[in-house]
């Protein structure tokens, strides 16, 4: 981690990241049983943060891993981001889960935030989206097949990669939401009920944004998009003109504009 100190929190304690010791009978070692949220920081302030606090007691609460202290992971934030980032720029991933006593767990681990380029390209992952695993958009820690179609865009070399259903929908990029803008000129993102994490920057753009709606989107509605948009709270929004290798959108057009001003701001 290049200007990262190679620090971790674990249940109020910095330490080491390579000493860290978790219990191996913790649910999101043993069963996947775990939630987490990825913030991004500026100025040694979480992005967003109540967003994410409220993101990760809701997770918790759909697994059953037992009541959230909050005040905990504002800390794990907040240590992390001075000891690690020297209070600058950087990603803290917060995790939650519990062992099989019932005792909850608050892990978090920092990375350098990159730059990257823009715009994007993809691939469509080699493997089908699984679906909902459990209704209400949650960043779980069971996430395989998110995992290996994150291998394969890094294989081919590109920054995303979609994901579709056995429907045939389009449900989310590995580490991304997508927004179209579509050839009729709608401003879409598929619908929560695909199974897709409900992101930060979802969540905030579709506040923020009126015409912005929900519903389903298929192969073609992607080729024929005149913007294909990937959204996260810590890159924006990020327009992506190849898919597969073939050119698809515009780079730099009204839908971009219109998310990014959105995304402005906590």
């Amino acid at each position: 981690m290049s200007g990262v100190e190679p620090l971790c929190w674990v249940d109020g304690r910095l330490g080491p990241i390579g000493k860290a010791a978790i219990r191996v009978d913790d649910l999101a070692y043993t069963e996947g049983r775990g939630c987490y949220t990825t913030a991004c920081i500026r100025g040694g302030e979480a992005r967003f943060e109540d967003r994410h606090l409220r993101r990760l007691a809701r997770g918790a609460e759909a697994l059953g891993l037992g009541a959230v202290d909050l005040r905990a992971v504002s800390a794990c934030f907040r240590e992390l981001a001075e000891a690690a980032l020297q209070n600058g720029e950087g990603i803290i991933r917060v995790q939650l889960s519990r062992d099989a006593t019932g005792s909850s767990h608050v892990v978090g681990v920092p990375r350098a935030l990159h730059p990257d380029r823009a715009p994007w390209s993809a691939i469509t992952a080699p493997l089908q989206h699984e679906g909902p695993i459990v209704a209400g958009g949650h960043k779980l820690t069971n996430r395989v097949v998110i995992a290996l179609a994150n291998d394969a865009r890094a294989r081919a070399g590109v920054d995303e990669a979609l994901l579709y259903d056995g429907a045939g929908y389009l449900v989310e990029g590995t580490r991304t939401n997508v927004v179209l803008v579509t050839a009729r000129g709608e401003l879409v993102t598929p619908p929560e009920s695909r199974g897709l994490v409900a992101g930060i920057a979802r969540e905030v753009a579709c506040e923020r944004i009126p015409e912005l709606r929900a519903r389903d989107v298929q192969r073609a509605d992607v080729e024929a998009a005149r913007e294909v948009l990937a959204i996260n709270c810590v890159r924006g929004a990020r327009p992506i003109v190849t898919l597969d290798g073939r050119s698809i959108g515009a780079d730099g057009g009204p839908g971009l504009a219109t998310l990014q001003a959105a995304l402005e701001g906590d």
